[in-house]
């Protein structure tokens, strides 16, 4: 079967349903949104947790109540949204082959915002050695477990040792408490966690050396910071954070990939280097908060509404990078207007001093006040770009201790 539409959205998380409201509701033509789970919502859907805004009446929303909030503003703007539905792959400039109930499609679209968002790298990518016992789990499984068969052990295990000390740990330690799973230990090679973890003992500078057991999860070997070597038994280990954005559309359309966050280069108005192709939320950079990720949905339906009324693709703008020990920085391209950065370190940084140089000049140097870590980005505005040059080279943002 073969359809065109205006604009095609792939992903039905934060960004996608953001980006296929505004657009519907500004009047954007035929806006379908392809999400290959059973249901749309991304991530959020099984987040049973505050922390995802407020409803009109105030009242603190918990990820499900966000996702389906998501859903309804989209399909009321007059967007559509198909789940159980996959994009397998590029036929051409805007047109994709899909994969769906009623068999394969070839969609070909006037713009098409990739918003496929981002994966927690499992066990296997993580190269942790041992056996492939059942109980190995990531957090999004351990939550989509938990949000399908409720609460209970005979669905998670006994007792289980979480593997990392950002704030995605505390929200497996927390999943894990309700399914009434004893959790022995957090094991992070972070040298103190970022955030705490009440009742449970974390294991600071360690990291997983090997994985035991055949058929069932006996246990997990641990190199402690001092070179000590344990092993913590256990029946589920749950690894979490190492995000990784989910770019098999991107990589397959040859599309410059960032090497900091592994995706898609963009510029500002979330721009790829394929006229008529956005991307935007976590298939950039991993992960950020839903409402980040909504945010940019919102932002880029200015663009394709430019595009859509036969607006010019701009020409490449001057790469941005960041170095040192700066992890990433987006947006990877820089236009003829100053944009705002995201930002975010490798490690723990307190009070640095960050620097713009383009061609070796200095254009920017600011000390920051407070401490940069690596779980959480920092927004810069757009005077850190201001005095870029569009006829000179490359961009590098970096960043210097004491």
């Amino acid at each position: 079967m073969n359809r065109t539409v205006d604009v095609l959205v792939v992903g039905a998380g934060p960004a996608g349903l953001a980006a296929a409201a505004r657009l519907a509701a500004a009047g954007a033509g035929r806006v379908e949104v392809l999400e290959r789970e059973a249901a749309a919502g991304g991530v959020p859907r099984h987040c049973a947790r505050p922390g995802f805004g407020a409803d009109s009446r105030g009242r603190a929303l918990d990820g499900p109540a966000y996702a389906r909030r998501a859903v309804r503003r989209a399909l009321r703007a007059g967007a559509t949204v198909r789940t159980g539905v996959s994009a397998t792959g590029w036929a051409g400039p805007l047109t994709l082959d899909v994969t769906s109930p009623t068999g394969l499609e070839r969609v070909r679209a006037r713009a098409v915002v990739l918003a496929t968002g981002a994966r927690e790298r499992p066990r296997s990518a993580r190269l942790v050695p041992g056996t492939r016992p059942a109980g190995v789990l990531t957090t999004g499984e351990l939550q989509r477990i938990v949000a399908r068969f409720g609460p209970g052990r005979e669905h998670v295990g006994r007792r289980a040792v979480v593997v990392g000390g950002d704030p995605v740990a505390r929200g497996a330690v927390r999943a894990l408490r309700t399914a009434g799973v004893d959790v022995a230990a957090v094991v992070t090679g972070l040298a103190s966690p970022a955030v705490a973890f009440a009742g449970v003992p974390v294991l600071t500078g360690a990291v997983v050396t090997e994985l035991l057991g055949r058929g069932r999860l006996t246990g997990v070997a641990v190199r402690g910071g001092d070179g000590r070597a344990t092993v913590l038994r256990c029946d589920t280990v749950v690894f979490t954070g190492d995000w990784i954005p989910d770019h098999e559309l991107v990589r397959a359309r040859a599309l410059p990939l960032a090497p900091g966050t592994r995706g898609p280069v963009t510029d500002r108005d979330f721009r790829t280097a394929e006229p008529g192709v956005f991307a935007v939320g976590n298939l950039l950079r991993g992960v950020e908060p839903a409402l980040v990720a909504a945010a940019e949905g919102r932002t880029v339906a200015a663009a394709v509404l430019e595009r859509l009324a036969g607006g010019p693709w701009p020409q490449a703008g001057v790469p941005v990078t960041a170095a040192g020990p700066l992890r990433w920085v987006t947006p990877g391209l820089l236009g003829p207007d100053p944009a705002p950065l995201l930002v975010r370190p490798e490690r723990r940084l307190v009070r640095p001093v960050l620097t713009v140089t383009q061609d070796g000049v200095e254009l920017g140097r600011e000390r920051l006040g407070g401490t940069l870590v690596p779980w959480r980005s920092v927004r810069l505005g757009t005077r850190w770009t201001s005095g870029v040059t569009l006829s000179g080279g490359p961009v590098t943002l970096g960043a210097e201790e004491g």
